[in-house]
């Protein structure tokens, strides 16, 4: 499946979330896709975006590891579907908004926390998504940088 259509699939899941596992689970999917994706673009991405996607796999990493592996059913990690990159532009721009609203929603359940454990388990986690939007949104700017230098094709 491509990375586009993961991630719309991953925000839907995430809106719809109701408990704190549930939503808990679908954080640990979304930043276990981001650390998918970070691979992809390392590996298969232009050049100039490398070195932030490999650091975007690390971060994203370490978010899926602050929370712990979830119990995921018989579909397994929606970022084993990943088969297909596409044009990062689009997918960095649909990951971004992703990592944004994980954020707003683990702001929401450390709020509402019961134990410390928790609260400190959904700060670490805001932490590592953050920092991973923060990669996705410096992805974004130098694929705006290139486009900038590249010289204008003359109509023809």
């Amino acid at each position: 499946m491509d990375a586009v259509r993961l991630i719309v699939t991953s925000r839907r899941a995430l809106a719809a979330s109701g408990g704190v596992r549930e939503l808990l689970t679908e954080v640990w999917q979304a930043q276990a896709l981001a650390q998918a994706t970070g691979s992809r673009l390392a590996v298969v991405g232009p050049p100039e975006l490398r070195e932030e996607a490999l650091g975007l796999a690390e971060l994203a990493g370490r978010g899926c590891g602050v929370l712990g592996t979830p119990e995921l059913g018989p579909g397994g990690p929606r970022a084993d579907r990943l088969t297909e990159l596409g044009e990062p532009r689009p997918v960095l721009m649909h990951l971004g908004g992703l990592l944004g609203e994980v954020g707003i929603a683990l702001v929401g359940l450390a709020c509402s926390a019961d134990d410390e454990a928790t609260y400190w388990q959904c700060m670490e986690a805001i932490d590592a998504a953050d920092e991973s939007r923060d990669r996705v949104q410096e992805m974004l700017r130098k694929l705006s940088d290139r486009e900038d230098s590249l010289p204008e094709r003359e109509a023809g």
